[in-house]
């Protein structure tokens, strides 16, 4: 497929891929983590990549049922050539599972950092989403998931600086 032209399916089915690997993610750090506070932080974190899990799956079968089809046209190819690159690049580990990176015992700033990295590629893809998806397919709804990953970023920065004003664990 030519930049020009891309798959909404494979990009939906991307997006459920990268929030089933953020949920593994933050269970996986949510094990691992030695503080109760910061355990139940991970799994509300895991729960809301779930939720969006849903969402995305929503979205990809309402554009089945599309009459027009799935392959859309982008004349610049600019939104495609985007897309494309972040398939085919590590957004929340989609080359792989990110949660195999997080090693028993590892500090819980070392953890918030990579969580937080991840996040924003995760918003960076679903800006791209955003400009290829059509307005009456729920653009408006990818919106609101980029406000809520972004509020990942927040949460997560937050909870980086009490981690380091306490040492690091």
């Amino acid at each position: 497929m030519s930049p020009e032209q891309y798959n909404i399916d494979e990009v939906f089915e991307m997006a459920e891929q990268l929030e089933r690997n953020g949920a593994r993610f933050y269970r996986t750090a949510a094990r691992r983590a030695e503080r109760d506070i910061a355990n139940e932080m991970l799994l509300e974190l895991a729960a809301m990549e779930d939720d969006h899990e849903r969402v995305f799956m929503r979205m990809r079968e309402r554009i089945a049922r599309r009459e027009f089809g799935d392959v859309y046209y982008d004349p610049e190819g600019e939104a495609g050539r985007y897309i494309q690159a972040m398939m085919h690049g590590r957004v929340f580990g989609v080359e792989g599972d990110p949660s195999r990176a997080i090693q028993p015992g590892e500090p819980l700033d070392s953890i918030l950092r990579t969580a937080i990295l991840l996040e924003k590629d995760t918003i960076a893809y679903y800006s791209g989403i955003k400009l290829v998806m059509p307005e009456d397919l729920g653009r408006d709804r990818v919106d609101s998931i980029i406000r809520e990953e972004m509020s990942h970023v927040t949460l997560l920065n937050r909870r980086l600086e009490q981690t380091l004003k306490q040492g690091g664990r």
